[in-house]
């Protein structure tokens, strides 16, 4: 009785300031591809809750492109392997070709779907022309001194291909097998970041560091002129073709993103992204796509904070924008009733989202929020409370989906938070506190001897706490010492079962799980201990019979009170470890790891 996947809700795209993120979509622009973390994603464009997930690379990956068939991927990695895999089924790897000694910037594939040229910034070369069923050399890329930033070949024959450097020139190539003709020095002053080939191969276009863009006949290579001088006042990172191959779209670090009329040369609509009059770094429009196959005019482009921005030409603002974490998702926290079908994230970067889990789409709360680490998330009365490493905490309204009030100063490095009905409880590096959730005044607060690392709050008026003494601690709400147990290996995981059965599950840095009653030393059960890694988060059913464990080993299990030699599981689910659990309610679960994808799982079977 396994538990079976029933939504992966993507993490966004992985970007670096100052660089191009490449972006991809199918033939029949149905699908996107893009690089994240250490996976590749591909994720619906009309639905972008329904996506899917390549974790065969091993280190993080930079770039995704569909083939012009749209039956396979070639995606590229910091270690400059290239990985081509099937898209259609079930992700089969069908090759894996070492590049170059560096990291892939870009790819593309030729449009009989047969070859691929990769670059980047390698030690020896910067590119390499292989063939996607065997990689066999078709080729060599020549004629730069600095990494290579992007790659376009003309799909119609005679076949072309054209390079962007960091050291400003483009260089062109005749193929196949491909070969070295010509550099285009002088025209770009700066890094060039975007070179793309029209549809129809008649023309190129390039843009860079410089603000500039410079279009060149497709076949020849002869440049045809400058357009848009002064237009774009920012680094230009991105650049895509209109399927008609008369217009073009391009990005900027200005926050904007332009179409452009390649005959008319200049521009005939311009959006510019972020808050009105305030310049947003997190706001750069690093990637743009103009997916093919489409008539509907949908332009997809990409800020560095990791948004997609749905843009409709004639429309004066996106029409959708799809948020979501980028970086390691760290603790995960429902709104209170698990009816509400609502859930919180929290990330390594400071970022924290709500999900509505019918439509499994993220929205990044606004306001005041965390510079760094969230290490816990709570909720009650309809707020959610985080503490994060900067040393504070903070306070959610539920149904504003924003920051209220000012942050709170902690006592310490946050490890954790837990709530009463009326009661915030923090425990940091140093101790213990408990505040008032009216006005976040000091209740109670001690210092420790040993170094909290994990807590939780049951119903019936107690505190349990997890430390790096290898210890469970357990407290009244005076913190009033109750008993301590001592443990083998330490507690990295609590949680309490709902009032009606009060049973806490503590599991710990071995991968063993133990259920007590609170106030019996005697355990319920030791049997939970199939995790090989350290359990990082348990959650009870609504019902307290049924608990949901997540580990660093990649495993989600599934327990049970009445039956504890029984359990039913499923592995690899986020690729760098799970870091959350929950239940939505009934047999669905929700999981959170260091791939920062959301995932919503079905328990099939009764355990």
């Amino acid at each position: 009785m396994p538990i079976k996947a029933e939504a992966i809700w993507a993490a966004s795209p992985s970007t670096t300031r100052g660089q191009p993120t490449q972006l991809s979509s199918d033939p029949k622009g149905e699908r996107l591809a893009y690089a994240s973390n250490k996976s590749i994603f591909l994720r619906s464009i009309d639905n972008p809750s329904h996506a899917t997930q390549y974790t065969a690379h091993t280190t993080s990956t930079t770039v995704a492109r569909f083939s012009p068939s749209g039956y396979y991927v070639a995606s590229g990695d910091v270690a400059g392997t290239v990985r081509v895999w099937d898209c259609v089924g079930e992700g089969a790897t069908k090759g894996e070709y070492p590049i170059i000694s560096g990291r892939i910037n870009d790819l593309a594939w030729d449009g009989d779907s047969q070859r691929i040229i990769a670059v980047g910034d390698g030690k020896e070369k910067f590119g390499h022309c292989i063939t996607a069923d065997s990689g066999n050399t078709v080729g060599e890329i020549s004629g730069h001194s600095s990494q290579i930033n992007s790659i376009s070949i003309r799909q119609q024959r005679p076949i072309r291909a054209a390079t962007g450097s960091d050291d400003t020139s483009l260089a062109f190539f005749h193929g196949v097998p491909f070969r070295f003709n010509t550099s285009l020095r002088g025209k770009h002053q700066r890094y060039i970041y975007g070179v793309a080939f029209s549809p129809d191969g008649s023309h190129l276009v390039s843009v860079g560091a410089d603000k500039k863009i410079f279009l060149y006949d497709g076949k020849t290579g002869e440049e045809k002129g400058q357009i848009g001088d002064g237009e774009h006042t920012g680094s230009i990172f991105s650049v895509s073709w209109a399927k008609d191959s008369k217009r073009f779209v391009t990005s900027s670090a200005d926050q904007t993103v332009k179409i452009w009329d390649a005959e008319a040369g200049k521009a005939v609509q311009s959006w510019r992204l972020g808050e009105e009059g305030k310049v947003s770094i997190p706001d750069h429009q690093v990637g743009v796509v103009w997916p093919a196959g489409r008539s509907d005019g949908l332009i997809i482009s990409l800020n560095l904070a990791g948004d997609l921005n749905y843009l409709s030409e004639g429309a004066p603002k996106p029409h959708k924008v799809v948020q979501g974490h980028q970086k390691n998702i760290t603790t995960i926290t429902s709104a209170g009733d698990a009816s509400e079908k609502t859930f919180f994230t929290g990330s390594s970067d400071g970022r924290i989202c709500s999900w509505d889990t019918a439509t499994g789409t993220g929205e990044m709360i606004d306001g005041d929020a965390h510079k760094n680490y969230i290490s816990g998330l709570t909720s009650s009365s309809g707020r959610i409370y985080s503490v994060g490493w900067d040393d504070t905490l903070r306070s959610i309204d539920v149904s504003a989906k924003t920051f209220t009030g000012s942050s709170t100063k902690t006592e310490g490095q946050p490890r954790g938070v837990a709530t009463t009905s009326d009661s915030t409880i923090i425990a940091t590096h140093k101790g213990i506190t408990i505040l008032s959730q009216k006005d976040n005044s000091i209740l109670k607060q001690i210092s420790t001897s040993y170094s909290p690392t994990v807590i939780a709050a049951g119903g019936a008026g107690v505190i349990a706490v997890g430390g790096d003494d290898s210890k469970q601690h357990m407290y009244e709400m005076n913190l009033k010492v109750l008993k301590e147990l001592s443990h083998p290996s330490q507690v990295t995981a609590l949680a309490f079962s709902p009032s009606s059965n009060n049973y806490l599950a503590v599991g710990f840095a071995s991968g063993k799980i133990i259920v007590y009653e609170p106030n019996n030393p005697t355990p319920v059960t030791e049997r939970w201990s199939s995790h090989t890694g350290r359990v990082t988060s348990i959650d009870w059913d609504e019902k307290g019979e049924r608990a949901v464990s997540g580990s660093l080993d990649t495993n989600i299990f599934v327990w049970s009170i009445a039956k504890p030699g029984q359990r039913v599981s499923v592995g690899s689910c986020h690729k760098e470890g799970v870091n959350g659990v929950k239940w939505l309610g009934g047999d669905r679960v929700i999981s959170v790891g260091g791939d920062a994808a959301v995932k919503l799982w079905k328990v099939e079977g009764v355990v």
